[in-house]
């Protein structure tokens, strides 16, 4: 098997060092600078030394490059990489191009998780890549030695691939939260025990099923409830859920289950919240 060098060891970096290790690949060496880096290095990685970048790129065939997206072409550049090496790197944002000018053959292997500074099973984990033709079969088996799958995406496509996981995931918790923070004003408890079962039942529809899947007041055409419920909601959470009442009410017209009399209810009422204005 390959041998691993990491080159800064942040939750991605070092989580992913530490399964390519329990998978069998030697880790040869990590690089970390700041005290938690460190002390993620000697959490995750206890048997692997602690080496300047140059001296764990020299000693490896695959460099792993777990720096932010920002930096990811300036550190490349300042390694001894050679074209008997693969560099990685786990940006979903980007594909080759920052990795331009380097020796090494480039890939883009992005995880599409969440890393929280321990141990994280891969597996079923798809992770996305892309790559020159001549590393698929490279990239196809780390993959599976990690349990993991891979799905391709072309280099001019990253970006859009990288903001439908943020539109979904960063945008998921702050909806989680306003839902959170407008059930407890309402006086519950445990907003959290009300709201799994819905959210986990809803995540696992839409995601088998699609748009086929909505329910609520908006399905049902009932301007009302929605009314109703601007009425009552912090201005903030009003024009969030405005917005997204306004996507929901465009898909629903569009495949009949409301007419356009009621669709153009929903409109009257949602365009004075969505921009944050007080109902008049």
């Amino acid at each position: 098997m390959e041998r691993i060098g990491i080159i800064g060891a942040g939750r991605a970096g070092s989580a992913l060092g530490a399964a390519l290790a329990a998978a069998g690949h030697p880790v040869t060496g990590v690089s970390a600078r700041s005290r938690a880096s460190l002390d993620r290095a000697a959490l995750l990685l206890p048997h692997v030394p602690v080496l300047p970048p140059d001296q764990v790129t020299a000693a490896a065939d695959v460099v792993l490059l777990a720096v932010p997206d920002d930096v990811i072409g300036a550190v490349a550049a300042t390694l001894p990489l050679t074209p008997d090496q693969y560099v990685v790197h786990l940006s979903g944002a980007h594909g080759l191009k920052p990795l331009q000018g380097t020796r090494a053959t480039p890939v883009a292997l992005h995880p599409p998780m969440t890393f929280p500074g321990g141990p994280v099973d891969l597996t079923g984990v798809v992770f996305t890549a892309t790559a020159p033709a001549d590393a698929v079969a490279f990239v196809e088996r780390l993959v599976k030695q990690l349990g993991a799958a891979v799905q391709w995406v072309a280099e001019e496509q990253r970006a859009l691939y990288h903001a439908g996981l943020v539109h979904g995931a960063n945008h998921l918790m702050t909806l989680v939260v306003q839902a959170s923070e407008t059930l407890r004003a309402a006086g519950v408890a445990d907003p959290a025990a009300a709201l799994r079962p819905l959210l986990t039942a809803t995540l696992d529809n839409a995601l088998r099923s699609g748009h086929d899947a909505l329910t609520g007041p908006i399905s049902r055409g009932d301007v009302d409830t929605v009314a109703a419920h601007l009425a009552v909601l912090d201005s903030r959470t009003a024009s969030t859920y405005a917005d997204l009442a306004g996507a929901t009410v465009e898909r629903v017209t569009e495949d009949g289950r409301i007419d356009g009399g009621t669709a153009a209810r929903f409109a009257e009422l949602l365009k004075r919240h969505r921009t944050g204005e007080a109902p008049r």
